[in-house]
């Protein structure tokens, strides 16, 4: 398939969710292809991940830019530029984004969290949503916008909450939802004409 979006992903971490829009990008008719992951951190486990597969990996260390986040995104921005990304997916990426990366990729940066948005916004999504007495949780995939967690959605997934679950053991069947919501996002968006 010709016209594939060029997708940049995001990480911080393992990168459960790049490698399962990685794999995803693998599919004969996947409107996507995932053309570069990215890491503020040198030592995200995604970072392997990413390389065993076979896509380009670049790391913007944020700890080189002290408090000057403009700076650290105006590099990862360079480095975006220079593998001709078209969208991007955060996927786990742990750092609140300033106007300005926000700004340049508006409608055109995906997330995905957690939580059956508009709930539960911001980290500890799994406890706070037991603690609520919620029946169930889930993740959403949304744009990304200058407000936390606050961006149009584009999908979500719902997920039970049973009578003996913790944070954690809610948290892995979330994850696994997330595996197959993001990919399924990603590609809706990216079949969407600009």
């Amino acid at each position: 398939m010709t016209g594939r979006k060029r997708v940049a992903v995001l990480i911080s971490g393992a990168g459960s969710n790049m490698a399962a829009l990685i794999d995803a990008a693998g599919q004969s008719d996947a409107p996507f292809e995932v053309v570069l992951v990215l890491s503020n951190k040198p030592g995200a486990g995604g970072l392997a991940v990413a390389e065993a597969k076979g896509v380009p990996t670049a790391v913007v260390d944020q700890t080189g830019f002290g408090k000057d986040r403009a700076a650290h995104e105006q590099a990862i921005q360079s480095v975006l530029d220079a593998h001709g990304v078209e969208v991007v997916a955060l996927a786990g990426y742990m750092r609140l984004l300033t106007p300005f990366l926000v700004g340049r990729w508006a409608g055109r940066m995906l997330n995905i969290h957690p939580s059956l948005l508009p709930k539960y916004p911001g980290l500890d999504t799994h406890a706070r949503a037991i603690a609520a007495g919620d029946a169930e949780a889930g993740c959403t995939v949304h744009l990304v916008t200058e407000g936390v967690d606050e961006g149009p959605v584009l999908g979500k997934a719902r997920v039970p909450v049973l009578d003996h679950d913790t944070p954690a053991s809610l948290a892995q069947r979330v994850l696994a939802a997330e595996h197959t919501l993001y990919p399924h996002a990603l590609a809706g968006f990216c079949r969407v004409p600009d």
